[in-house]
This record gives C-alpha cells, structure tokens and sequence, in this order.
C-alpha cells in the first residue's frame, strides 16, 4: 500500500488531522509541531492524543507520521542566543513526541550564515548531542536541502559529515526532498539509480526514512527550492512515479509539500496511487 499524505494543520488536534487525512484519502500526514514561522505552540491535550491513536487503525492512517519542525528553528545561527532557541525548541518538540510514539520528527539542518559549512555542521551535531536519548522513541530526520544561500545539507557529503559527529546514531534518520536534491543537482529524473547508489554509498540507504514529494519549478542544479504541483514542473510525472515504485523507496511514507488547497491534494494523492504498483 502507497503511505502518502500530505501537510495538514495541526490547530485543530490530532484526531482532526487523523479524519482529515481519511478525508483526503491519505494513509499517513505531515504536520509542522508549532507555528513554522515562529515558535509558539498550543498545550497538548491528552485526550485528543488518545483519540487519535484509538482511532488510527480504523481512519485509514498508518504512520509512521512526519512531524516537522518550524522553519525558524536554525541549529548553526551565527548568533548564540538564536542556537539555544533552536536547542529548546527541538528539546520540546521531542518531548512532545513522545505522546505518538514511534513516528518521525524532521528538521532542515540550519544555515550557516556566512560561519563555513564546517563550523555549520559542528554546531548542528552539537545541538543533537544535547537533545537527543537513547531511550526516545522518535526518529529525528534531516532533510535534504536544495543549497540555497549558507544551507548546510546540501550534499549527502554534508548530512553525513552530521550524521557521523551524532552520538545516539539510531535515533537518526534522513529524508529525501525530490524539489531539493533536484534543485540541489541531483538527477532523479535521468539516474534515479545512480543518485540513490550515491546515498547508499553515502550515507547508507537504511538511513532513508521518508521522502518529500515534490515536482520544482527549476531546472536541475538552480539550487532554489520552490516546489511545484506534482507533474507540473521541471521533475513531471512519470519521474516522481518512478520515486514512488523504487524497490529502495516505495515503503516510505510521502509527504505531498505543493503549493495546492484540500481538493488539489486530494487529486494529487489518488493521481499517485492509481500510478502506485502494488
């Protein structure tokens, strides 16, 4: 079965978004763990979560889900004060998934802001050495970045070079933005097969967790990151099919991220699945 949704809006509680998926016709969700443009965020409500972790097996939705964290959040800021904002944020953020245990919590790896990609990767690995446990039940992702400005995360080479620094290995992970490794350079519409070889020679393809769905507006290499309409960009159709039916990839779950509203993603969600081989 093809687990793919996309991001919904988490102000309304879990069991909302578990009955909007169903609605959607989605069998996992994406959902940002605060406000993704700033940081505040509501108080959990233990019986919305009970709710929704009773009813998971009858709305259709099977996880693992993929939480993400606010855009403001920049573990490798130049300033000091903005790397312990971050700190807290992500101690928080997992704290709080540890109420839907067993799910994913993924985060763009910062940008360096003119401090060097190296200087950028040791504050990342720092602030995951202070966060992260042993005994948490949540991985944590790093996404694939499409090298816009001082992002760090651009190449495999970079998540790897944090990935290596982070002592509670296992409780990391990766996903696969289609939009940003493209725009990153990346040819996933020529060599699928080479580009995922690269990452398992990389980084290791047990490390793939989950994968952002994603057409781009650019052409490969731009390194810009704007997302198109699944079929509708520079990546099409019959490239992000291939994605969904890879050997490696197809029992991720997808994370629809285009600029649409409810009924184009619903389009886009049944679009993928008629195209899914079971």
């Amino acid at each position: 079965m093809l687990k793919i949704g996309n991001h919904l809006s988490s102000s309304k509680g879990y069991a909302a978004m578990g009955r909007q998926a169903k609605k959607l016709g989605a069998s996992t969700f994406a959902f940002f763990t605060r406000n993704p443009r700033g940081g505040s965020v509501k108080a959990l409500d233990p019986a919305d979560i009970e709710q929704f972790l009773r009813e998971m097996n009858s709305n259709g939705v099977q996880g693992p889900i993929v939480a993400h964290a606010p855009y403001t959040m920049n573990a490798c800021a130049a300033d000091p004060a903005l790397r312990v904002f971050a700190r807290d944020m992500m101690r928080d953020d997992l704290a709080r998934m540890e109420y839907i245990p067993g799910n994913y919590y993924n985060f763009h790896p910062g940008s360096h802001v003119k401090q060097g990609v190296e200087t950028g990767i040791e504050w990342i690995t720092k602030q995951l050495n202070e966060v992260l446990s042993p005994t948490q039940n949540t991985i944590v992702l790093l996404e694939t970045m499409a090298g816009k400005g001082s992002e760090v995360g651009r190449t495999f080479e970079e998540l790897q070079a944090i990935l290596s620094g982070v002592e509670c290995a296992d409780r990391m992970g990766v996903c696969l933005d289609t939009c940003h490794v493209w725009d990153g350079g990346y040819d996933i519409v020529g060599d699928l097969d080479g580009v995922l070889t690269e990452f398992d020679r990389t980084i290791g393809l047990k490390r793939l967790r989950a994968v952002h769905l994603n057409d781009s507006l650019n052409e490969r290499g731009a390194h810009k990151d704007r997302h198109a309409k699944i079929g509708q960009g520079c990546i099409g159709f019959e490239a992000l099919c291939r994605v969904i039916n890879h050997p490696a990839l197809r029992h991720l779950p997808f994370i629809l991220e285009t600029p649409n509203d409810d009924p184009g993603w619903a389009a886009e969600i049944e679009m993928l699945r008629n195209a899914y081989r079971d």
